[in-house]
């Protein structure tokens, strides 16, 4: 059996009525009666990075809708990660990452909307997510040997996004001619001089992971990057590992996708873009189109 077998071989997990919940903020509620929006449309691509020896990244798109049933909301869960480490360990880590916040996510967030008698409780989107990170990298930290990863992921449920984040993935939203990044990239752990200029250490520059303060699976206590954000009809949302943003400019990754196209297309284009300008890591896109609304 190989390691990745046997590190995600079947486990009993407890019944969902079970779970603990976390401490509820009326104010960040979400009502079960919220009226569900114009199913997404999404987009994935990948690629391996040219003359690597390993493939690191990991990514996952999950939606669900209903037709007429009007109270239930429109779902998303989107994740991309970035692992690094010798010997499939960046892989390994990556995927246990993504794994882990998508079993808590999917058992705390999306089963609880097809409850026919709803608590009165609301859900903490927020603490959900922040949780499920959390828990992921205490896995990384047990099960990943010894890898480390980047991890963006977005929960969408109605008319609400929430943005989790941590290490070098990126979340971007796109409006018209608008883009902007959501997510703040990591500073380095490198040493600095009394200027305060960074001192080259000789590390290998095509791992930067390997320098990143804030990652999963590198300490017990990470810091969990959290935004809520409202769904915008007609917007985009963009996650991507550094494989494209760190070779393509912002501007055109907006005109990539704002151009002519399905999702699909267009994150099969940006890959290609990527390549083009010289990107050498492996590359991943997830794009998500939020419909108008139909009148």
């Amino acid at each position: 059996m190989s390691f990745l077998k046997r590190i995600f071989r079947s486990k009993k997990t407890p019944p969902i009525e079970q779970v603990p919940t976390a401490p509820l903020d009326p104010r960040s509620a979400i009502g079960i009666s919220a009226i569900a929006k114009t199913h997404m449309l999404v987009g994935a691509a990948h690629s391996a990075g040219r003359g690597q020896s390993q493939d690191d990244d990991s990514f996952l798109v999950l939606t669900s809708g209903a037709e007429g049933d009007k109270g239930l909301l429109d779902f998303g869960l989107f994740c991309v990660a970035d692992g690094f480490g010798e010997s499939e360990r960046g892989h390994i880590a990556s995927a246990i990452a993504i794994r882990t916040v998508a079993h808590d996510l999917t058992r705390d967030a999306f089963l609880r909307i097809f409850e026919t008698e709803p608590r009165e409780e609301p859900m903490l989107l927020d603490e959900l997510v922040r949780k499920s990170f959390e828990e992921a990298n205490r896995a990384v930290l047990s099960r990943g040997a010894g890898g480390t990863t980047a991890l963006t992921a977005a929960l969408v449920l109605g008319d609400r996004m929430v943005i989790g984040h941590v290490g070098n993935t990126r979340a971007y939203t796109i409006l018209g001619e608008k883009v902007e990044c959501l997510t703040c990239d990591p500073a380095l752990d490198q040493p600095h001089d009394e200027a305060g200029e960074v001192i080259a250490r000789g590390g290998n520059p095509m791992n930067p992971h390997h320098d990143l303060l804030n990652a999963l699976g590198k300490t017990e206590e990470i810091k969990v990057d959290i935004a809520s954000y409202a769904v915008l009809s007609g917007s985009r949302l963009l996650l991507c590992s550094d494989g494209l943003w760190s070779v393509v400019p912002d501007d055109k990754i907006r005109d990539v996708v704002t151009g002519p196209g399905s999702p699909q297309t267009t994150c099969e284009k940006l890959i290609e873009t990527a390549k083009e300008t010289g990107a050498k890591d492996s590359i991943t896109v997830v794009q998500v189109i939020f419909p108008f609304e139909l009148i």
